[in-house]
Order: C-alpha cells, then structure tokens, then sequence
C-alpha cells in the first residue's frame, strides 16, 4: 500500500472538463473564430502549458497577449466552475483511503486561492494534509511542488502513488520519483495518456485499487 497519494485537482477529482470546454468556446466566438468541435477534439488538444492549448484551439497570440487571454480565461472559468462538482465516487473515494492510513495531497496547476475556494466549498478540505497550487494564473507548470513537499515532510516518493488526468502530471510524477496512474475520464484522451506509459484507467475506483496494493502499479 502506498504511504501517500498526491491528486490532481481539475479533471481528475473535480469535474470540469465540460465548464473548461465552455470557456473557450465562449472565447473563440467572441473573436468570430471556430468552436472546439466537441470534447473529443478538445481533449485532444488540451495540453500544458496552456499557452500551446490556446494556439491550438486558434487564439492568436501575436494579436492578443497571452497574459490578457489569460485573465479572460480565469475570469470566466470562476463564474462557470461555480456549477462544477466532484465525479460521482470521489468524497467515498478520498474517505475510504483517509480510513486506511493513507495521507492525501492534492497538487494543482490552479492559482492557489482557486484551488483552496473550491476545495472547501466541496467539502473534502479535511481529507487532504496540503494543497499546492500555482502562485498565478498562467498555469505555466506545476512541476517541482510535489518534490518540494516530500523533501520537507521527509516522505520517500517510492511510497507515492500520484493520480492525474494529463501528460503533465506523469511530468510531475516522473520530476518527483514517484509513481503515477493516470485517468482518461479528464481533460485529455486516453490516446494521447497512454503515451506516458504508466497506467491508465477508466475511474477513480481503479486507481484507489492500484494506491491500497490490491492492483499492480508498475
């Protein structure tokens, strides 16, 4: 069993895909520029740091700086998440690995007061010891966080398990030394995950499985 699992926040507890989804569609017609297309070309292209996932989607960013574009973003994504809740299993989930012993963490590329609003209004603050998020808005990389705080709290990363929904968080994974499972329920597609070559499962229950030993991880 795993001493600890460190989560990521959006896609992969908090289900936001479809609110994300919405933002920039919203932003792209505000410019007369083509939608998404649908979650399957979204999470296709959705991709850190953020800055790529705009030109992708077909901002232009010599026009518009992408700081600005960023604040748009964040200002709409506030109003929209407001409706966002957790995916269906994961309070029984966080409490079920609280009650086996094991310490939870989540590590997030949202700016940290973000991160800490919604974590509480959903309310699971209690089962995790930390939550770190990003000092701004640009979720440009949240790499080094999760190695930070196991050095500090002295926790060996081979007794972590991190569980998240995108290739960045097999990059904080693989940055930290700790293993990693990754969700195709999120923000990007299980074509594109399986590149990491690290697991990856269909739900929340599955990676709980994988943290308690009752799968095989790696």
């Amino acid at each position: 069993m795993y001493q600890c699992v460190v989560w990521d926040w959006n896609g992969t507890l908090l289900d936001d895909v479809a609110a994300a989804m919405g933002v920039m569609d919203t932003m792209l017609a505000r410019r007369g520029l083509s939608l998404l297309g649908g979650k399957e070309r979204y999470r296709e292209i959705f991709t850190f740091p953020v800055r790529e996932y705009y030109l992708s989607a077909g901002l232009d960013l010599e026009r518009e700086p992408f700081e600005d574009l960023a604040v748009e973003w964040t200002e709409l994504y506030q109003e929209a998440s407001q409706n966002c809740g957790l995916f269906p299993e994961a309070a029984e989930i966080l409490a079920k690995l609280e009650q086996a012993g094991v310490a939870q963490l989540i590590v997030s590329a949202s700016p940290q007061e973000t991160l800490e609003r919604q974590v509480e209004s959903l309310g699971v603050r209690g089962r995790f010891q930390a939550l770190l998020g990003l000092s701004d808005i640009y979720a440009g990389s949240k790499a080094g966080l999760a190695r930070q705080y196991f050095a500090q709290e002295k926790i060996s990363p081979n007794q972590v398990l991190f569980v998240g929904d995108t290739l960045h968080d097999w990059e904080v994974a693989e940055d930290a030394g700790c293993h990693c499972v990754l969700l195709s329920q999120g923000h990007q597609s299980r074509r594109l995950l399986e590149k990491a070559g690290v697991p990856v499962v269909d739900a929340l229950e599955q990676a709980a499985l994988i943290a308690v030993g009752n799968e095989r991880c790696c």
